[in-house]
């Protein structure tokens, strides 16, 4: 008997927003965590002001937000987008993943790994040649995620902070 399958991916609506928006108050929180001089902290309005963002960007030309769906319950979400020549980054055109958030309740199922699969399809179908993506110093679940799916560490971010 095969099992069923961890989640379902599909694009996102804008009856997606609230959860896609708690999700990324998630992922602020998260980040602050790790280095509260580094990320900016949530607020209450954070998970609305998220999701207000990425809805906002549910019909823009080039831009991928997707989610997991898991029992009629979204789980999940990536965001990414097709960007031109960066001279900042000193790169051609690719697809960059923003986000990719798993609710902590429904990791370790594959549904990241699931996410991002289908993520990196999207931004190829978009014409991506190259994904790039940034990952926090402290998060290895994620870079080894990233690293099983073919990633490989590029660039360091380095923060000071500056006296007032």
């Amino acid at each position: 008997m095969a099992s069923a399958p961890a989640a379902t991916i599909r694009r996102a609506t804008s009856e997606d927003v609230p959860i896609i928006g708690r999700l990324g108050g998630l992922l602020v929180e998260t980040h602050h965590d790790f280095d509260p001089r580094r990320f900016i902290a949530a607020t209450r309005e954070t998970p609305d002001r998220y999701g207000s963002f990425l809805g906002s960007q549910l019909e823009e030309s080039g831009v991928i937000v997707l989610v997991a769906e898991k029992d009629a319950e979204v789980v999940g979400y990536t965001y990414a987008g097709v960007e031109g020549w960066d001279y900042m980054s000193l790169r051609g055109p690719a697809g960059v993943l923003y986000d990719i958030v798993v609710d902590p309740e429904h990791r370790g199922r594959g549904i990241g790994r699931m996410l991002l699969d289908a993520t990196i399809d999207a931004l190829q179908s978009e014409g991506a040649r190259q994904v790039v993506l940034s990952t926090a110093q402290q998060n290895e679940p994620a870079q080894r995620l990233f690293a099983s799916a073919g990633f490989r560490r590029t660039m360091i971010e380095m923060t000071r902070e500056l006296e007032s």
